[in-house]
């Protein structure tokens, strides 16, 4: 197992690193871990440690003397295991661009598990415009009770309210009064504007105080509305949040919310967007959400890479544990590896002619960060490496069943972002038909229900020249959520 007495596992760095990947990954960890901005317990002996390891590595001859004193790298255990599946055995030399999928699979060694439960760091900001008003703000409020009477002790939990103006209804205190946060919660009256960016603020603020990489921390947002004028300032602080290592996940409510902006919010920090259209729906998504964050195995991944000359990545889709079409990045951000579920990622690659000529090529060469909150080091590193052979003939060696799962259920969700784009583009009569196509498949799958919503939408788009959306919303989370159920259903 990795120890602080590793210089380059203390700076997140492989062994080969040049001296401008060791600057830069002190100048990161000295930005996060510098006494002068972060009080946590133990974290200015971890910052000593790391200008140590800075003062060692980068000077040459230093490096060679403490190089000479390492065990060989591969003996080392990472406490993170990696899978790769390609959709292919192998390239063929064509005078034509292919296309080949690799899922690559995290998942922690079956040792770590010993490791303690990190605590959490959660702010709750919640939507009390007016438009909350009635079953919505209700069961915010019952939500909000509900967790409260399970936090367990070690847990923060701080809750900001917005409109046009934010406050802390309860800010995070190492002891609960229980009593007195519910008396709060139930103060909660709705009223005024939907401003998002007074939320984000003060919900950081929160989470700032108290955190520390041994936990969690997390901001939940939770809204029914638009937010207008200050997506950009939003986007930008969810950057921030991202490099204090604070993740951000958004809630949307009903139909009347902006759901490529809060994909876009909670995207910059590697989380995503979920959708519910009715307000029960509340308490379970926040349920499901804190245990999962109680879940967190790592944390802050994200997959920084290079591409090889005539390959061209092309799609990314995280499938768990959140699923999420993912902008392309470098490096992308991927969230969390949780205990008992891996992080799985879908990756499409267009290749050219040029780029099959030699024997073998690589799709992708580069690393996976990582932060594990139950061990001292700030960051770790995987190396991931995909290559594939190529040859005069195909191998029609069929990929694993959890892969075809995987690209059947994306075809799928492609498919309706395909018919988001034509009606966006006023295409209305190719986005109906992608939408009936879409139907059809969905059919052939079993999914009725989705279906039914697919067939009345493109009904409608005829009509209305227009996707409703709540049409819109049902199938595109409906769609995306099937790329889950389909490698959960076939998980080997």
């Amino acid at each position: 197992m990795l120890t602080s007495s590793d210089y380059y596992s203390l700076l997140g760095v492989f062994r080969d690193a040049t001296q401008e990947e060791i600057k830069r990954a002190y100048f990161d960890a000295a930005q996060r871990l510098h006494p002068d901005k972060n009080e946590a317990p133990g974290e200015t002996e971890i910052f000593l440690d790391i200008q140590k390891a800075y003062d060692t590595l980068s000077n040459p001859e230093k490096r060679i003397q403490y190089d000479a004193t390492l065990d060989p790298e591969e003996e080392i255990l990472r406490p993170i295991v990696q899978r790769v599946s390609f959709s292919r055995e192998n390239l063929v030399r064509l005078n034509e661009n292919q296309l080949i999928y690799a899922l690559l699979e995290w998942k922690p060694r079956k040792s770590e598990n010993e490791f303690d439960t990190p605590p959490l760091n959660v702010c709750l900001v919640l939507d009390r415009s007016t438009s909350m008003k009635g079953e919505k703000i209700e069961m915010v409020k019952a939500s909000a009770l509900h967790l409260i009477r399970n936090l367990k002790d070690d847990d923060l939990l701080s809750v900001v309210t917005f409109s046009d103006r934010a406050e802390v209804l309860i800010s995070a205190a190492a002891k609960h009064d229980r009593r007195k946060m519910e008396s709060k919660i139930h103060t909660i009256q709705p009223k005024g504007g939907t401003e998002i960016l007074q939320g984000l603020k003060l919900g950081l603020s929160e989470v700032r105080k108290k955190n520390a990489k041994e936990r969690v921390n997390h901001i939940i947002l939770l809204t029914d509305g638009q937010t207008y004028g200050d997506e950009d300032e939003s986007l930008k602080l969810a950057e921030q949040a991202e490099s204090l290592g604070i993740g951000i996940s958004g809630l949307g409510i009903g139909k009347d919310w902006n759901d490529t902006f809060l994909d876009a919010l909670a995207g910059k920090t590697g989380s995503s967007s979920s959708y519910i259209a009715e307000p029960q729906q509340i308490q379970d998504f926040l349920e499901r959400k804190f245990q999962q964050l109680a879940n967190v195995f790592a944390e802050n991944i994200e997959l920084s890479y290079t591409e090889s000359k005539h390959t061209k990545l092309t799609y990314a889709f995280r499938i768990q544990p959140n699923e999420a079409h993912l902008p392309l990045e470098n490096p992308i951000k991927l969230g969390v590896i949780l205990r008992d579920q891996p992080l799985q990622l879908l990756l499409e690659f267009e290749i050219q002619p040029d780029a099959v000529l030699e024997d073998e090529i690589s799709l992708l060469a580069g690393a996976l960060k990582f932060m594990i909150p139950s061990l001292s080091l700030p960051n770790s590193r995987l190396r991931v490496s995909l290559l594939r052979k190529i040859s005069e003939k195909a191998d029609f060696t069929p990929p694993p069943p959890l892969l075809i799962n995987a690209l059947i259920s994306l075809n799928l969700y492609r498919m309706q972002e395909k018919a988001q784009e034509d009606a966006d583009s006023g295409k209305y009569d190719d986005a109906s038909r992608r939408l009936q196509y879409l139907a059809t498949h969905l059919l052939s799958q079993g999914e009725r229900s989705i279906a039914k919503t697919v067939l009345l939408e493109a009904e409608h788009l005829q009509r209305k020249q227009e996707l409703s959306e709540e049409g819109r919303k049902n199938i595109k989370y409906g769609t995306r959520a099937l790329l889950l159920s389909a490698v959960r259903g076939k998980d080997s």
